[in-house]
């Protein structure tokens, strides 16, 4: 992977949003931003790509350009399925960023399919933006959900990096649900979880300071009471009850669709 950012923009308010988070991730990183547009061909035609996507795609370089004015900006049109060519750009990023809901958002659906298939298929993690997030001061702390699947472990590394890069406190937070045969106080096999999944990453990151919560409830539930607090939440793809043949895990999917911040999203094994 190069030193790059990527966001995926298609006219709509959501993606100028995305434009401005992936701008500030691009200055953070020191890296550049590639501002990307995927035209679908509906039929054929004598002008490509068609004059309203160059349009869009400057205007979405320059709201990117009046966050963060010091990136290096390049635009794209290029011709295809927006997930696929949106995978193919992860190939060589560090992040791609993408707007919750595009032009095709419905409201009522749990996301747009964009989001969800790209998140199950990128080759980088991927940051999903609302439009109607909520405003951050830059002091709140990065979230990272833990629950020991390949992926959450995958999601550590990249929580870290980003707390790092935002200069943030790490909160690393394990929903869990007590045992109805034992009810008690979080048991010692989730504290060892929570333990594990931290245990060395704290180690090659002294410069961040890292707190850890056992929350008891459901995890979509827990996250998202989480998410209210924070800049930033970071979560795997799919997580230990990750059922084979699904796009994406379920808490992963609320999350993107209903946390009160940015959330990343982490394949552990691309």
């Amino acid at each position: 992977m190069g030193n790059l950012v990527v966001v995926g923009v298609d006219g709509s308010s959501t993606s100028l949003t995305a434009a401005e988070a992936a701008a500030a991730a691009a200055a953070r990183r020191g890296a550049a931003l590639r501002v990307v547009h995927a035209e679908v061909p509906i039929k054929p035609r004598y002008q490509v790509p068609e004059p309203g996507s160059r349009t869009l795609v400057d205007k979405a370089a320059a709201h990117a350009l009046g966050m963060a004015p010091e990136v290096m900006v390049t635009r794209a049109v290029v011709t295809g399925d927006v997930v696929h060519v949106l995978e193919l750009e992860s190939q060589a990023a560090d992040l791609i960023v993408v707007g919750s809901r595009g032009m095709g958002g419905i409201a009522g659906l749990l996301l747009g399919s964009t989001p969800v298939s790209l998140a199950s298929r990128s080759r980088c993690p991927v940051m999903t933006v609302r439009e109607e997030r909520r405003a951050s001061a830059g002091i709140e702390p990065v979230v990272l959900g833990v629950d020991g699947s390949p992926d959450s472990d995958a999601a550590v590394d990249v929580a870290f990096v980003e707390a790092a890069l935002r200069r943030a406190d790490l909160v690393a937070v394990h929903a869990w649900q007590p045992d109805k045969s034992s009810p008690g106080p979080a048991s010692e096999a989730a504290e060892q979880l929570l333990a594990q999944a931290i245990a060395g990453r704290a180690n090659a990151h002294p410069e961040v300071a890292v707190s850890c919560k056992l929350v008891s409830g459901k995890a979509r539930e827990v996250l998202l009471e989480a998410s209210s607090t924070a800049q930033l939440l970071i979560v795997g793809a799919r997580g230990r009850s990750g059922i084979a043949g699904l796009l994406l895990g379920s808490v992963s999917q609320f999350v993107m669709t209903h946390a009160h911040c940015p959330v990343v999203t982490v394949r552990g094994t691309p």
